[in-house]
C-alpha cells in the first residue's frame, strides 16, 4: 500500500553548517504501481475527460495544423533553453528560426545568436528524442533513460538514480525537503511497471498520460531533469494513443505557468490510504484536464488566427497581382501558391529551402519568394554574403503573443503580466 516510510539520515560531519550535519528521521513515499490500480473515475471528471478529448481531436483536424505542428516547436524553446543550461528566454522565435534554417541550408551561417544556434540544436534534440520515443513498438526504461540524456546531455549522473534524491530544503540532508521520493532500491521495479503501463491502453489517453506523469514525478528517478523528461513524457503518451500529432498542445508550459496548482495536484496525488486513493487521484485529474482543456483552447486559437493571417494574405497577394496585370488567383499547383499554404509552419525561407520544400527550380523558387515580398507577406533579410532569408513577421508576432499567453495566469497579458521570462511583446 503506498504511503510514507520513515528512515534515519546519518549526520554528515564534513557539511559546512551545525544544520547541515544534523541527523534524523525523514520519509520517503513509495507509491502504488500503475499497472492493475483500480480506481474509480467520478462520472463528473469521466465527462470532462472525454469532452476535453474531443477537444483535443477537433484541434488536430483543424485546417492550420501544419502550423500549429510549428508552434510547437517554438515552444519547445523553453524546455530546449532548460536543458542547454542557459538563463533566461534571451532569444527570440525569428532568431532561433533562423538558426534551424543555417541547419538546412549550407549557404546561412549569419543573421542569429550562439545563444540562438544552441537553443535550435536543442530543439531539435528534443523533437528528435521525444519522436523515437514515439516510434518505437514498446516504451522500455532504456528508452526513457536515452530521453533524459538528450535533454540534459551534460549531466553528470545519466541513468536511473542510485541515491536518494529530495525536492526543496537543503542540499546535505532531506529532513526538511518538501519530498522525498522513494528509496533508490524501488526505482528500477516501479520504472519497469510504469513503461508497463505506458505501453498499454488501460485508462482513456488524457488520464493515462496525467497517471504517466504524476507517478514518474513521484518515483523521480533521475538526479536531475526530472521535470524536463516527465514533460516529455506527456506528449509521448498522447501521441503514442494516437490523440495528438507530435507535440501539438502546450499542455506542459501551462501546468508550468499555473505552477501552485500543479504542486497542489502532484502532492494530492501522493495517498497515503486506500480510502483516500480515489479522491487523490480525482484531485490530480481535475487539474490536468484543466489544463489540457486551456492548452487546447490556446492552440486552437492560434490556429484561428493563423487561418484569418492566410486569409489575409490571399487577399493582399491577390491585389498585388492585379496590380501586377497579372491574374488574380495563381494556378494551385504553382510555386507561389504552394509558398503561401506552408508559410506558417515554415515562416522563414530561402530560395534554397523553397526549392527543396516544394521540388521546384531554383529561379521558380526566387521568383515566387519575390513576389510574396512584393505582396507584403514576406521580409527579405540579408543573412549571409549570397543568401537572402525570407521572413513572415505576422506568424511570428502569432507565435510570440501566444506564448506570453501562455506565460500569463488569466492567459491574456492585458490581465497578468507573463510570469516566467518570455519574448518582448510583438510591435503594434
Amino acid at each position: 500500500m503506498a504511503g510514507y516510510q520513515e528512515a534515519s539520515w546519518p549526520a554528515v560531519w564534513d557539511a559546512p553548517s551545525k544544520k547541515d550535519r544534523r541527523s534524523g528521521i525523514y520519509r520517503p513515499y513509495l507509491p502504488d504501481p500503475l499497472v492493475g490500480r483500480a480506481f474509480v473515475l467520478p462520472s463528473h471528471l469521466a465527462q470532462e475527460a472525454a469532452k476535453i478529448e474531443g477537444k483535443v481531436r477537433r484541434l488536430v483536424a483543424h485546417p492550420a495544423i501544419d502550423g500549429l505542428e510549428g508552434l510547437a516547436r517554438f515552444l519547445l524553446r523553453s524546455e530546449a533553453l532548460a536543458s542547454s543550461g542557459i538563463e533566461g528566454l534571451q532569444t527570440s522565435p525569428q532568431q532561433v528560426a533562423l538558426a534551424e534554417l543555417a541547419g538546412q541550408d549550407d549557404g546561412v551561417s549569419k543573421g542569429f545568436t550562439t545563444t540562438a544556434r544552441l537553443v535550435a540544436n536543442n530543439v531539435t534534440t528534443i523533437r528528435q528524442a521525444v519522436t523515437e520515443l514515439v516510434a518505437v513498438e514498446t516504451v522500455s526504461v532504456a528508452d526513457i533513460v536515452s530521453l533524459h540524456q538528450a535533454l540534459l546531455p551534460d549531466d553528470k549522473h545519466h541513468g536511473l538514480r542510485r541515491i536518494q534524491n529530495w525536492v526543496g530544503g537543503g542540499v546535505w540532508n532531506p529532513l526538511d525537503a518538501e519530498f522525498v521520493p522513494p528509496p533508490p532500491e524501488h526505482v528500477q521495479p516501479l520504472m519497469d511497471d510504469l513503461v508497463t503501463y505506458v505501453n498499454g491502453a488501460q485508462h482513456a489517453p488524457l488520464v493515462q498520460a496525467a497517471m504517466a506523469h504524476a507517478q514518474f514525478e513521484t518515483i523521480h528517478p533521475f538526479t536531475d531533469g526530472n521535470g524536463r523528461v516527465g514533460r516529455a513524457l506527456i506528449h509521448t503518451v498522447l501521441a503514442r494513443r494516437g490523440l495528438t500529432r507530435q507535440a501539438i498542445l502546450p499542455i506542459s508550459l501551462v501546468l508550468l505557468t499555473q505552477s501552485d496548482a500543479y504542486v497542489a495536484g502532484l502532492t494530492a496525488y501522493r495517498y497515503g490510504e486506500e480510502a483516500a486513493a480515489d479522491g487523490a487521484v480525482a484531485d490530480w485529474l481535475e487539474i490536468f484536464l484543466a489544463a489540457a482543456s486551456t492548452a487546447a483552447d490556446q492552440a486552437d486559437m492560434f490556429a484561428d488566427a493563423l487561418v484569418e493571417l492566410h486569409e489575409e494574405w490571399v487577399e493582399r497577394h491577390q491585389r498585388f497581382r492585379i496590380s501586377r496585370n497579372l491574374r488574380p488567383v495563381p494556378r494551385a499547383d504553382s510555386a507561389v501558391a504552394r509558398l503561401v499554404g506552408l508559410l506558417p509552419a515554415v515562416p522563414v525561407v530561402t530560395a534554397r529551402t523553397v526549392q527543396r520544400l516544394l521540388s521546384v527550380t531554383h529561379p521558380a523558387a526566387r521568383q515566387a519568394l519575390e513576389e510574396l515580398a512584393g505582396a507584403g507577406i514576406l521580409s527579405p533579410k540579408q543573412v549571409e554574403r549570397n543568401a537572402t532569408g525570407y521572413l513572415a513577421w505576422e506568424v511570428f508576432d502569432l507565435l510570440t503573443s501566444t506564448e506570453r499567453r501562455l506565460a500569463s495566469t488569466r492567459w491574456d497579458t492585458r490581465q497578468s503580466a507573463p510570469r516566467r521570462v518570455v519574448p518582448a511583446r510583438p510591435q503594434e
